[in-house]
């Protein structure tokens, strides 16, 4: 049965390269590839739920400028129903230069996030949730997203979010998760490394809490149950975007069946996505188990 999954965050126009390296000071690279697409934690995860077979809403501000015809023309590809908070906004989306280094994987970003296109929350459309499944929230837009999150909270609607690094308002959010996904690079305050990070997600009462820490085993608390979760030993092509695959792949799982299972799951495709160049290159090459 196809299910529907509102994700709240940031859209942007990826500019990707393949190169050698990342430049240094003053030196001009020749790229060996290069990738154009909409980009933002909450945005690939859209893709990636959709590409599961589901729907995905895409809540977050583009605008009528140009560029944005580019992200619009992508997302189409993978019926993304986008809903823009601030439709008439002229200036360009933002703009993330990445390179990923040829060889490792690795990938060094240049961009600008929502903190220029914070919008009010008179902006959210009333009717927002209905027929949502699953709610992912990328901390980008914190005055929607903490309104959509009591909003979900009140409906049952099962809030994730993105825990890619500490943004400040993801404390007003926290009440009402139910699923933190989290990176090494989340460090809420006083935080210094994954014990700590538990401990202060804890205090929330969020139910179930994750730390992915890239090829090494992804660290889980559930209900008082601790564990590891291995992850597959893979040969990276480009780690851009492996975060957000993996969000959008765990609401598409969590849907199904329990928490431990889902974090394998998405963790799987997170690795096949890891294997080919860009953040769309994956699903054309690689046909997943749905």
């Amino acid at each position: 049965m196809t299910k529907f999954a509102l994700f709240v965050g940031l859209i942007t126009l990826d500019l990707i390269y393949l190169a050698q390296s990342p430049p240094k000071n003053n030196q001009k690279l020749v790229a060996t590839d290069y990738a154009v697409a909409a980009g933002g934690p909450a945005t690939n995860a859209s893709v990636t739920f959709s590409y599961l077979g589901n729907k995905s809403q895409l809540l977050g501000v583009l605008g009528l400028h140009s560029m944005t015809q580019l992200i619009t023309t992508d997302l189409a590809n993978y019926q993304i129903t986008i809903v823009d908070l601030d439709c008439n906004k002229q200036t360009s989306p933002p703009v993330s230069s990445i390179i990923v280094t040829q060889g490792t994987g690795e990938r060094a970003v240049i961009s600008i996030n929502a903190v220029k296109t914070q919008v009010n929350i008179s902006y959210i459309p009333p009717n927002i949730l209905e027929n949502v499944d699953i709610v992912l929230i990328d901390g980008h837009q914190m005055l929607v997203s903490k309104i959509i999150a009591q909003k979900a909270k009140v409906q049952d609607i099962p809030v994730v979010i993105d825990g890619g690094s500490w943004k400040p308002g993801f404390e007003e959010i926290l009440p009402f998760v139910d699923y933190a996904i989290c990176s090494t690079n989340f460090y809420p305050p006083n935080c210094k490394n994954g014990e700590d990070v538990f401990n202060y997600l804890q205090t929330f009462h969020i139910p179930h809490i994750a730390i992915t820490q890239g090829e090494n085993p992804i660290e889980y608390l559930s209900y008082e149950k601790r564990g590891l979760i291995n992850v597959a030993k893979i040969q990276a092509v480009d780690t851009l975007g492996a975060g957000d695959v993996f969000h959008g792949a765990f609401c598409h799982y969590i849907l199904q069946t329990n928490f431990t299972d889902s974090l394998e799951l998405a963790g799987n495709i997170a690795g096949e996505s890891c294997q080919s160049f860009g953040t769309r290159r994956w699903m054309k090459t690689v046909k997943v188990k749905i």
